[in-house]
């Protein structure tokens, strides 16, 4: 399969209707009150591992919604153990393969991947490196097509970067946190998603965080648009009905 997009590598701020992201409240809200939360008319799981990667800054913690839904519908899920995501990608990718490893021992089989905007793109170059150990990878608002977001999301990467060599020295590469990193993280983005891989990309034209053209692959049968926030993508209703059909196929 062709890489249908190139990825970008200089650090792109864009003006974002970040505004938007005060709907994240109200999409958790309406959650509860949908008939896919409650299992209602959806495909029920087999069984498998998903394992679900929190944002840049997030941890697993506003992720349990997700998971415990996951778990009423017949999956097994898995905090992703990554801790904070605020690290070098590579590092993530290291405590990410513990986590898939152990859902793959005690299922017997391959592991789904559902990531939230930076834990998306390391779910997608994970994906590229163990395909052998994983089934399918669904992104949630993440720009895996180069580092293009609103200018407050910039500012926060230049801080973690800091404390990132400040951390790590000599041991991460020099541009770690950037497309030129000459890490595995990036070589996986930059690489053919393997075939073997089902992938799904939801985005939202309303995203206030990245930019929501950067979060598509281009393929037709692979991205699917939602009306949402991009924080309220790991609450919304009609993503949570796209995460239920796509892993049921």
């Amino acid at each position: 399969m062709k890489l249908p997009f190139a990825i970008q590598q200089e650090t792109e701020p864009v003006l974002l209707p970040i505004w938007n992201e005060t709907l994240a409240g109200i999409e958790a809200f309406l959650l509860r009150t949908s008939p896919v939360y409650w299992g209602y008319n959806i495909p029920k799981g087999d069984g498998s591992a998903v394992v679900v990667t929190p944002g840049f800054l997030g941890t697993d913690l506003y992720l349990g919604e997700m998971r415990n839904w996951l778990s009423r519908i017949g999956y097994k899920p898995y905090s992703s153990g990554i801790g904070w995501n605020a690290d070098c990608p590579r590092v993530i990718m290291d405590r990410l393969k513990l986590t898939v490893d152990r859902a793959h021992k005690e299922t017997g089989r391959p592991a789904h991947l559902i990531g939230h905007s930076l834990g998306g793109i390391i779910s997608r170059s994970y994906a590229v490196w163990q395909p052998e150990s994983i089934k399918s990878v669904i992104t949630m608002g993440s720009p895996f097509r180069g580092p293009r977001a609103h200018p407050m999301v910039l500012n926060a990467i230049e801080m973690v970067k800091k404390k990132i060599h400040a951390e790590h020295g000599s041991k991460v590469d020099k541009d770690c946190f950037s497309g030129y990193c000459g890490c595995g993280f990036v070589a996986g983005l930059q690489s053919l998603f393997p075939e073997t891989v089902r992938q799904t990309c939801i985005y939202t034209c309303a995203d206030g965080i990245v930019d929501w053209e950067f979060c598509r692959s281009g393929e037709r049968d692979v991205d699917v648009e939602v009306s949402a926030s991009h924080v309220g993508l790991a609450f919304n209703p009609a993503v949570y009905e796209v995460i239920a059909q796509r892993l049921a196929v």
